[in-house]
């Protein structure tokens, strides 16, 4: 009887066991379905937020993208045009440039021709009279020339010495007092074009 008993009990602990086992199982299952449970309000509270977070930063992002292609076709445009603008204008000035020398030689042209008339009455041994009124004719037309085109004459005699405007060869002893540091002679006559020093003049300076 006690060993009957004995596998009775047995029977009885081994399958308690199992029930207890078997509800250890199901509740585990419950937790976890309970923590992944979908429906849980807190959870959709927070997946809405980052959803709409996301749905935020996606919209900014596809604006920032939108703007900067619009700034870089501006840029490549601008480019494109500056550099165009850049081409024209240095063709431009070097036409303007090409023209100026032409307009230049155009307006010189006459003068060789009155100097070639000249020589041509030299050497026929014309009238010395008529010659020299016709060098002084030639020498006036250039002068006039020279003006048209912006050049002027530094004058220098008398004047008191001046680095920027004159450019001092020798010095000699002043032919009167008030003549000391001032410009007795001039070797050779210096030039503005349009109140640019072209060339200095070259002089001889009293002390």
């Amino acid at each position: 009887m006690k060993k009957k008993e004995y596998k009775l009990n047995s029977e009885v602990k081994t399958d308690k066991t199992m029930d207890l086992n078997t509800d250890n199982h199901t509740l585990g299952e419950e937790i976890e379905n309970i923590s992944s449970n979908k429906e849980d309000p807190s959870v959709t509270v927070e997946q809405l937020v980052a959803l709409d977070e996301k749905a935020v930063l996606e919209a900014k992002i596809s604006d920032l993208e939108a703007v900067n292609k619009e700034i870089n076709d501006r840029y490549l445009r601008l480019s494109a045009e500056f550099d165009n603008y850049r081409k024209r204008t240095l063709r431009e000035r070097m036409e303007m440039t090409k023209t100026a020398a032409e307009s230049v030689m155009l307006s010189i042209l006459p003068v060789i021709d009155d100097f070639e008339r000249a020589m041509h009455s030299i050497e026929m041994g014309m009238d010395f009279e008529a010659t020299k009124n016709g060098i002084l004719l030639i020498y006036n037309k250039f002068k006039d020339f020279n003006k048209q085109n912006g050049i002027s004459e530094i004058e220098a005699v008398g004047k008191v010495f001046n680095t920027d405007l004159h450019e001092a060869l020798t010095k000699i002893p002043a032919p009167s007092e008030d003549m000391k540091g001032k410009i007795v002679d001039v070797i050779q006559k210096g030039y503005y074009l349009n109140e640019k020093v072209i060339r200095f003049a070259k002089v001889v300076v009293g002390e």
